[in-house]
């Protein structure tokens, strides 16, 4: 909906005027003193959504999963930031906390089993160095 209005004329419209606000406190606008278009920024946002949710839902290699968590968590940091720096009501802001956690714990899980499967290997190789 952030790209295109053909799912919701009416959704789409909205998130057009929300990023309006959304650009105005990007951070790195004002340090790099570069003005972020809005219709730029609000498609590069959406784009960048639909890659990752599809890297992290088709693609079966572990490091691009964890890429496009890493690139997802931060998306929703900056998220909940502009919903923060233009005031939004805590209903506008609890989605992307809500995925934020979310992202955040599938990042975790993963970080523990592969560091479980690590010391499964280090166990069977210390075992091997015995016999």
């Amino acid at each position: 909906m952030k790209i295109t209005s053909s799912v919701s004329k009416d959704l789409h419209k909205d998130l057009r005027k929300e990023y309006v606000k959304y650009a105005k406190v990007f951070p790195l606008s004002e340090a790099l003193d570069f003005k972020v278009p809005s219709k730029w920024y609000r498609r590069t946002v959406g784009t960048l959504e639909i890659i990752c949710g599809l890297a992290m839902a088709f693609i079966p290699s572990s490091a691009v999963k964890q890429g496009a968590n890493i690139v997802l968590l931060l998306m929703m940091v900056m998220a909940v930031y502009s919903h923060y720096m233009v005031n939004d009501k805590f209903e506008r802001i609890a989605p992307a906390l809500v995925f934020f956690f979310m992202l955040t714990g599938r990042l975790v899980i993963d970080w523990q089993l592969r560091r479980k499967e690590a010391m499964e290997v280090v166990a069977v190789n210390g075992e091997k160095k015995q016999n």
